[in-house]
């Protein structure tokens, strides 16, 4: 039976992995939830979970893993608030089943000087994925990591095109049902240069041996190249039960978690490379990863001050990348990578791209 804490329990990942959970009580328990500002959801959860232990907020959502035993914890969390909870979830030795990606971006080395060896045990499908598939090898074998990425809605859009689109349109996903934040940065694929820096920190693998391919079918989550030219895939439709369900007891897998693909029909999967002229963000996520220290906090924070103007309708599209472009470019490295000084790289970078929205 394995215990479990889920932070963000109201969000998209938290419900699906009440869902998993809710399947299968005879392998695991929840001992606590946590969630950002959704109260009447949270105690309604409590409540058919029989969980004792909730918290509201971030804060509180720290001192939840810091407080009840527990096997796993689920950092479910949007954004880089959830660095406090993965911090503590490390700290207290618990296994992380990590869906907050930006905690391990922003975090970087901190965070992993306090895991131990399969501590972290990525949520992100494209993660999941290369996880899934590194077991058909060594690490010494592996050539390189191919993340996919679906395209999002402007999947073939040229620059000019993409000036001219909407809030609206940014959020019509043609695959996936996230928020706000994450569906926009799938449509930047500010997402998807995220999810290389969160690679290159989970796997040890380089940045020039990290690749991202186009993929609109969602099918193949991604793919993981060895030195003998074999390349293995994770494939299945859609779902992020399934990789929820292995985050939640790696590397054991959960029977009927998802669904199988239906080989009795005719499947066409396309691969596609990407436009870096009219989709920049990737690039910029590796520079800035390569950079380390507090640059991908920067990169991080920047972005969620723009997304948020773009929404606002104080920006148009193409100035996301833009503004974290200029607000990367002048950040200085501070000497020394704490928790304090990323929040100040966060307050610093949010302040130069509220300045630099305000000036359009």
């Amino acid at each position: 039976m394995q215990r479990v804490i889920i932070l963000g329990s109201t969000g998209s990942i938290g419900t699906q992995a009440l869902d998993v959970i809710r399947a299968n009580p005879e392998r695991f328990e929840v001992v606590g939830l946590a969630a950002g500002s959704n109260r009447e959801l949270l105690e309604a959860q409590a409540l058919d979970f029989q969980v004792e232990h909730t918290a509201l907020g971030a804060d509180a959502a720290e001192q939840l893993v810091q407080g009840v035993d527990t096997d796993v914890v689920l950092n479910g969390i949007t954004g880089s608030v959830g660095l406090g909870p993965t911090l503590a979830a490390l700290k207290a030795g618990r296994t992380l089943a990590l869906a907050n990606k930006e905690s391990l971006i922003v975090g970087g080395d901190l965070v992993k000087s306090l895991a131990a060896p399969g501590q972290i045990v990525p949520v992100d499908s494209e993660h999941s994925a290369i996880a899934q598939a590194l077991l058909a090898g060594t690490a010494q074998e592996v050539r390189r990591l191919v993340l996919t990425a679906s395209g999002g809605p402007f999947r073939g859009f040229t620059r000019e095109q993409l000036a001219r689109v909407t809030p609206a349109q940014a959020l019509a996903h043609p695959t996936w049902n996230m928020g706000l934040v994450v569906t926009t940065n799938s449509a930047t694929l500010v997402n998807k240069g995220l999810e290389i820096i969160e690679a290159h920190l989970l796997f040890d693998v380089e940045y020039d041996r990290i690749d991202a391919v186009v993929h609109p079918q969602s099918v193949v989550h991604s793919m993981v190249e060895f030195v003998d030219g074999s390349t293995i895939a994770q494939a299945s439709p859609p779902d992020m039960r399934l990789p929820i369900s292995l985050g939640l007891d790696w590397p054991n897998r959960v029977a009927a978690v998802g669904t199988p693909i239906d080989w009795t029909v005719p499947h066409s999967w396309t691969f596609e490379p990407l436009d870096d002229a009219a989709f920049p963000a990737v690039e910029l996520a590796k520079k800035v990863g390569r950079k380390g220290g507090t640059y991908p906090a920067v990169f991080n924070a920047a972005n969620e001050q723009a997304v948020a103007a773009f929404h606002a309708g104080r920006v148009g599209f193409l100035d996301i990348v833009d503004t974290v472009l200029r607000v990367v470019e002048s950040h200085e490295q501070g000497q020394e990578l704490t928790r304090e000084s990323l929040v100040d790289a966060e307050r610093w970078a949010r302040a130069a791209a509220d300045k630099l929205i305000a000036a359009r």
